[in-house]
């Protein structure tokens, strides 16, 4: 690199200089001397410079430039999404805590969409709950007397009505039901990932076989949720009507948006961590294996069961958040390591549950969610997934236990974060003998597990934390401190 000449004058900046001289020079040389007597013509000496100037670079001076100013957009955040939950006056009344457990007053946006405008036992209307809109009357519309389900219309259509709100900056829209759940964090983090500018429709499949084959396997169900780019949701908002009216007889609101999206060129993107819950009764075994993506959503919370034991569906959803509040990515994460002084393993769902094997199980076997649930409409196989069949053999039915507290550690000496404490209390007793012939190992005398976890520890993509289990024999509680994984370490 080129030294800059004194006063920051480059080589190529002196160049310049010596051209327009050289041309006043050439313009006196004419005008002052008769130049047809000589053989030294004007233009040769402008060739002269020409030829000097050629031979030096022209160069910059980075050290005393300012690079140019970083146009691309910052990354997404929560100012960038707006939501559009598709609600009825009919069920609001007990409905309306779902949508408080995970709404934000002054930092989300969006809105709730009612089938009718609210009576006086909801106003003024609370702060707690997404301001309300009240969808567009269709009964005045020439289609409406052909649709096979105008409750399904008036649903699709709130994606269009919530992008006709006019809002500023938004990046994405994200379309659910008044009783779905979502975990604003981790939506956030996981459309970081795509290019809002582009034509993006994220969602999932119904974990019922059947639901998927009588709809689409390639469509996202608007129960668990699903996510539009601006470009889509723009595109939708001016043709969705005209799709309606090409396709009056489809009857299910999913159903209608993933057919005008795929009219229009527009497929899937699929994401593990939206819920739909197709499925009836316990669903704490499919919680307790969340597959390994961060957890979006939860939704048809009033068809099953009670999350937690001995509280109702609105006091399970806000005791599941009371952990997610502190450390989101974690929730419903699972880890699992063995203790093998006692032949125990131990699998963690982050937030909501622990479990203890009475053997030395694989994580491929942990992995699979244990059938506590039932099928949504029967058929077989029911599921579009792999659960373990419950058992009675001790050796491979856990002792279960449930979040009931979390806290932060201290600060650490050496990071200055403070860890986090999840306890998990026995939910009852399992009933079985131990798995161990003699008994010596039977993890019944165990009321308490308490989980520490770093307040800040990136993982690796595709990869989980690891564990080891503290016990001393005799002991009604354990530990269960998480740690970065080692190099190729095998958790079996």
């Amino acid at each position: 690199m080129s030294s800059p000449l004194p006063g920051n004058i480059h080589l190529g900046a002196l160049c310049k200089y010596l051209v327009i001289s050289g041309l006043l020079l050439t313009f006196f040389y004419i005008v002052l001397f008769d130049t047809t007597h000589h053989h030294y013509q004007p233009s040769d000496l402008l060739e002269t410079f020409k030829q000097k100037c050629s031979n030096i670079p022209l160069t910059i001076n980075t050290s005393s430039t300012t690079p140019p100013p970083d146009h691309s957009p910052p990354p997404t955040n929560i100012s960038h999404l707006v939501f559009g939950v598709i609600g009825s006056m009919n069920t609001w009344r007990h409905k309306r805590f779902y949508s408080q457990a995970w709404w934000r007053p002054n930092v989300t946006r969006g809105y709730v969409f009612l089938d009718r405008a609210p009576t006086t036992e909801f106003l003024p209307w609370s702060s707690s709950s997404p301001p309300f809109r009240v969808n567009e009357n269709i009964t005045m519309r020439e289609i409406y007397p052909k649709l096979a389900s105008p409750i399904q219309i008036r649903m699709v259509r709130t994606s269009l009505e919530t992008f006709r709100e006019g809002d500023e900056d938004v990046r994405w829209y994200v379309i659910a039901d008044d009783d779905t759940v979502l975990m604003v964090d981790n939506l956030v983090e996981i459309l970081k990932k795509y290019d809002h500018t582009k034509y993006y429709y994220i969602g999932t499949n119904s974990e019922s076989l059947n639901s998927d084959f009588g709809l689409s396997f390639d469509m996202a169900f608007g129960g668990a949720a699903y996510v539009l780019s601006y470009p889509v949701a723009k595109m939708i908002a001016s043709t969705l009507d005209s799709c309606i009216e090409r396709y009056p007889g489809i009857g299910f609101s999913d159903l209608m948006m993933y057919t005008c999206l795929t009219d229009l060129g527009v497929a899937i993107t699929h994401n593990k961590g939206f819920h739909q819950i197709d499925l009836r009764g316990d669903i704490s075994g499919l919680l307790s294996a969340h597959p390994q993506t961060p957890f979006i959503s939860l939704h048809h919370i009033d068809t099953i069961d009670p999350i937690f034991p001995r509280m109702n569906r609105p006091e399970s959803i806000n005791h599941l958040m009371k952990a997610a509040k502190v450390d989101q990515s974690r929730a419903l994460q699972q880890t699992t390591c063995h203790h093998r002084a006692t032949n125990w393993t131990l699998s963690v769902a982050w937030g909501y549950s622990a479990q203890i094997y009475e053997a030395i199980l694989p994580r491929s076997f942990l992995r699979k969610p244990l059938e506590t649930f039932r099928s949504w409409s029967g058929g077989r196989p029911p599921y579009l997934l792999n659960p373990r069949w419950r058992t009675n053999n001790p050796c491979e039915a856990p002792h279960v236990f449930f979040f009931h507290s979390v806290s932060k550690e201290p600060p650490t000496h050496q990071e200055g974060d403070h860890g986090v404490i999840t306890t998990y209390v026995r939910a009852s007793s399992r009933g079985l003998p131990s798995c161990s012939p003699s008994g010596n190992h039977s993890a019944d005398r165990i009321d308490t597990i308490r989980v520490f976890s770093p307040a800040k520890l990136p993982l690796e993509a595709g990869r989980r934390e690891c564990c080891d289990v503290v016990y001393a024999a005799g002991m009604n509680s354990t530990e269960v401190r998480y740690r970065a994984c080692m190099n190729e370490e095998v958790t079996a």
